[in-house]
């Protein structure tokens, strides 16, 4: 396999490459190392092509999903509320950050930064604690869950105004680079759900789908995307300015405090997968 990694947890799995092109075209983009080239046929079948070598691929969720060796190890996790009906759906596009995606994933699952990172929007001072939460690892499907998440927020969603409420979430990693977010709606009862499905260019570059599964019917497309790109175009600075571009799994380099119970889990859970890919050797 000529990818720069052999680590069986990016091979053996379905990767996102991206939308998929108008039927009759195609674009190119990397995956792993390695310039892959996207296209639909005039049938609408995708495909995906290293060179002459043809790559297993299948369209989900709006997306392209590409199995680098063909032996996928399980199936694509399950997204039911793309389906829902009610829902809006809304792709955020792409956005690259240059760093891990295990940075960028660990980084979604951080609530203690929203106040000083994500002020006036995901949080403000002096609403700062972090309060407890639960975390596990769903044992029929090998999925972390976070649940009973709740902070305070000055304007959760494109939807809501700046009068702020305690909003509830829910985090959910179904693999090293692919997380969703549900949290409270603006549709009482509901959770909107936030797909973020990372792309592994190489070992410290990615890009970064953003898929909405929302209830809102007051905001625009545009607005929807404007405000998710606020939100990660807050965050890419402090992500491309790690001291270390790569994850460190081992050792004490890194000292995760209370509020890092979903951060814990998720070292733990890449650990006992035997993740390399985007990882720091241990000094």
């Amino acid at each position: 396999m000529p990818f720069v990694t052999d680590d069986p947890n990016m091979l053996d799995d379905w990767l996102v490459v991206g939308p998929a092109p108008a039927p009759s075209a195609s674009r190119a983009t990397r995956l792993l190392g390695e310039a892959v080239l996207l296209s639909t046929d005039a049938d609408g079948m995708p495909h995906c092509s290293l060179g002459d070598m043809q790559l297993a691929v299948q369209p989900r969720y709006g997306y392209l999903w590409v199995c680098p060796s063909g032996r996928p190890a399980r199936p694509l996790f399950d997204f039911p509320e793309y389906g829902e009906p009610g829902r809006r759906l809304v792709d955020c596009g792409g956005i690259g950050v240059a760093v891990s995606g295990l940075r960028v994933i660990e980084n979604f699952l951080d609530m203690a930064h929203f106040p000083f990172v994500h002020a006036d929007y995901l949080g403000k001072v002096p609403h700062t604690e972090v309060a407890q939460y639960q975390v596990q690892v769903e044992p029929s499907t090998g999925e972390i869950w976070a649940t009973d998440c709740r902070f305070w927020q000055p304007r959760a969603s494109a939807a809501h105004d700046s009068s702020g409420s305690e909003v509830l979430y829910k985090y959910r990693v179904m693999q090293p680079f692919s997380a969703m977010l549900y949290k409270s709606s603006f549709r009482a009862g509901e959770l909107d759900a936030i797909g973020l499905f990372l792309q592994p260019v190489d070992d410290e570059h990615v890009i970064a789908h953003t898929l909405l599964a929302c209830y809102d019917d007051g905001s625009t497309d545009a607005e929807l995307i404007a405000f998710q790109h606020t939100i990660f175009g807050q965050d890419k600075p402090i992500l491309e300015n790690h001291a270390f571009k790569r994850m460190p799994l081992e050792g004490r380099a890194e000292t995760p405090t209370r509020g890092d119970t979903s951060s814990v889990t998720y070292r733990r859970w890449l650990r006992e997968r035997g993740m390399r890919f985007g990882v720091r050797a241990a000094a």
